[in-house]
């Protein structure tokens, strides 16, 4: 842990277009995302809609497509993209020296909101 931030890792350990997850004790599993021009994002890993979990989905530029019924969800906003309504609950990242940084404060939230 790095102040209020949270070492998860490497980003070469998520590839380009993929997630990775992680648990949080008490709290709702964190999906992390990395598009192909190497941005980094962290969502709630579930759909709005079904609870489709969303680091099995596909990364399109800088969204994500649930793999239950390809509703689309903004990396950045969490929110449904298109004609599809709904929100996932977003959590700061970074990147810093090639460590992905996890916000200590919004994966905690995910336990109080759990």
């Amino acid at each position: 842990m790095i102040g209020d931030w949270i070492d998860v890792g490497p980003l070469a350990a998520i590839p380009l277009r993929g997630a990775r997850t992680v648990p949080v004790a008490g709290g709702e599993e964190i999906a992390i995302f990395r598009t192909g021009d190497d941005a980094v994002y962290a969502l709630v890993n579930r759909c709005p809609h079904k609870q489709g979990p969303l680091s099995q989905g596909i990364v399109h530029g800088h969204a994500v497509a649930c793999p239950l019924h390809n509703m689309r969800i903004s990396l950045a906003s969490g929110e449904a993209m298109g004609d599809d309504e709904g929100c996932v609950p977003t959590i700061p990242v970074r990147v810093d020296a090639g460590r992905v940084l996890l916000s200590r404060m919004g994966a905690i939230a995910t336990a109080l909101a759990a």
